[in-house]
């Protein structure tokens, strides 16, 4: 999720159960469905990722009744153009460049395959940077944009979502910490690593004001300008925590050996944040495309393609047409 000041731009985060909804933090991750060669969530050893640019994606056999629900322009066009701001390397496991440092690959890309297969069209991804994708969505130069974007009534005022993940931050720790963060009382007296001006920070300054109503001395952030410093404070027990988007720590943990996710948190704290399939508001395409991924997540696929990047825990059960987001900043 990007930064508050990106937010009030308006221009990003996941209906699951109607009590996350109703807001529900959600921490220590729950498996949906766990990928059937990947080793456990506690021993990352043996996880790799498939970063080659021949990779197959995953998709699904069309659903005739779906793919008709297409405004005629889109459906006789055979292809849904789909925006993704990973431009410049992206950001593993969400949207990034395989290894021949062009191809674009990650969840968002298979996500993007996946739902055109249901609708019976080829899936045409094009790179951009995160600015430029909203400036591509209002011209009509993406027919949709796949790229973390979260669920805000501020966006909502343009453009129409199709739920599919949740948006989780997660707190990452050396491993063998011992620590297990579920709530504002355990990150009392810690030394926390934040990105400045992020929704991240913005939860962190929250719960140190619940600390400090409570009586319990508050969390310590720590800033840093490279991710490289914060990992490198975190090995040498200069701070106990750092809080960044799931999907990432989920990779590092995944790929380094050396930290671990001890507690997740909603985006959209204190309500459950969602990410959503973005298209141009009252386009005709919203429907369709959350019905292209009720029915993958019916038939397994999109499971399939949770798996294949570790982010089971941020699986919905059904895709939802603009749900409730992220409320609108307050007035100045």
């Amino acid at each position: 999720m990007r930064s508050t000041q990106e937010a009030r731009r308006g221009a990003r985060g996941a209906g699951w159960r109607s009590a996350a909804l109703g807001g529900v933090l959600l921490l220590a991750a729950a498996a949906c469905a766990d990928p059937p060669t990947a080793a456990p969530q506690g021993d990352a050893s043996a996880v790799s990722f498939d970063t080659s640019a021949k990779q197959v994606h995953i998709t699904t056999a069309k659903v005739d009744s779906i793919a008709a629900e297409l405004p005629e322009a889109v459906r006789t066009s055979g292809k849904l153009v789909v925006g993704n701001g990973s431009a410049g390397g992206g950001q593993p496991p969400l949207g990034f460049t395989a290894d021949d440092n062009k191809t674009p690959i990650g969840v968002e890309i298979d996500i993007a395959h996946l739902v055109a297969s249901v609708l019976g069209l080829q899936a045409e991804v094009q790179t951009t940077s995160w600015e430029n994708l909203f400036l591509g969505l209002d011209s009509g130069k993406y027919q949709v944009g796949i790229s973390n974007i979260g669920v805000s009534e501020l966006r909502k005022e343009k453009y129409d979502f199709a739920t599919y993940r949740l948006g989780l931050h997660a707190f990452e720790a050396k491993k063998g910490s011992g620590l297990k963060i579920a709530g504002p009382a355990d990150i009392s007296g810690k030394n926390v690593a934040v990105s400045s001006g992020t929704l991240q920070e913005a939860i962190l300054l929250e719960w140190n004001k619940q600390n400090t109503a409570a009586g319990r001395p508050a969390a310590n952030l720590k800033y840093y300008q490279q991710s490289a410093d914060t990992f490198l404070a975190l090995q040498s027990g200069r701070i106990d925590l750092y809080l960044g988007p799931n999907p990432n720590a989920t990779y590092h943990v995944a790929t380094q050996h050396q930290t671990e996710i001890v507690g997740t948190v909603s985006s959209g704290y204190p309500i459950q944040g969602l990410v959503g399939v973005t298209t141009k508001k009252d386009n005709g395409l919203v429907k369709p495309l959350a019905d292209a991924l009720n029915a993958a997540i019916a038939d397994g696929s999109y499971a399939k393609v949770l798996a294949k990047w570790r982010l089971n825990d941020e699986a919905v059960p059904k895709s939802l047409v603009n749900p409730p987001g992220l409320p609108k900043p307050p007035a100045k």
